[in-house]
Formats: C-alpha cells, sequence, structure tokens
C-alpha cells in the first residue's frame, strides 16, 4: 500500500519559510541539505508518539504558483517496497516522470511524477545502500 509518509513545502526564502513554520506551528528543523543536493530542511511536525507525518522544506526550483490559480499544495511523497515496480505502474497507468529517480546517499531512492491529471508526488523507497 502506498500511504503518504513525507510532504514538502517549496520555499523561495529558506529562513523565512524556517521561522514561519517553527513559530506558527513549533516544528522543528533538521538540515538534510547534504543528501539532497540543494537547501533541504527536514521539518519535524510533532512527537513520534502523535498521529501524522513529518515533512520537509526543500528549495524552490522553479517559478512561484500564479496568483488566483485553482491549486496551490505541498507534494505528498508515498513510501514504496520497490521504486522500479512502482514507476512501471505509475507509467502504465498515464502517470509521467517529473524528476527521475536520484539516491539520497546512504537513505533512500527518489523521484517524482505527475499524475493523468497533472499533479505532482513523489515516490519512496529506504535503501542505505543507495547512492
Amino acid at each position: 500500500m502506498g500511504r503518504i509518509v513525507h510532504f514538502e513545502i517549496h520555499v523561495n526564502d529558506m529562513e523565512l519559510a524556517k521561522t514561519f513554520y517553527g513559530d506558527v506551528f513549533s516544528w522543528k528543523f533538521e538540515n538534510y541539505s547534504e543528501y539532497a543536493g540543494l537547501p533541504y530542511f527536514g521539518a519535524v511536525t510533532g512527537d513520534d508518539s502523535e498521529l501524522g507525518i513529518n515533512g520537509a522544506l526543500m528549495q524552490r526550483q522553479g517559478p512561484l504558483p500564479e496568483t488566483n490559480q485553482s491549486l496551490n499544495g505541498y507534494v505528498c511523497t508515498m513510501q514504496v517496497a520497490d521504486y522500479d515496480e512502482t514507476e512501471t505502474k505509475i507509467l502504465k497507468n498515464g502517470g509521467t516522470v517529473a524528476l527521475p529517480k536520484y539516491a539520497l546517499p546512504g537513505m533512500a531512492w527518489q523521484g517524482y511524477y505527475l499524475d493523468p491529471e497533472g499533479n505532482i508526488f513523489g515516490i519512496h523507497q529506504t535503501d542505505k545502500g543507495a547512492k
């Protein structure tokens, strides 16, 4: 089953975003920029004993969403057991690659896709041998 395990909020000003989410929601941040290859801060959104998921602030890689567009949201990432098998299913069912599979060294395989409606999502396979 592909349960949502992670979200990302894309931002231009990392320090402003960390201050905002930290002050408003009391989120804590861990620097994962070394793994991601760009400014990337894991967001700890609550205690592990509470129901919920953690996420991240990620340096924005494209233009800001346009004003008054119908939807502006976060990217959700699903944990999968087999990255390549899941990618095959995505493509077979009308999805397309948004950002190809890449290694988070020593942690996991990650990639991003568009569903047939143009919504972006991520898949993540934990693998300490990823490089």
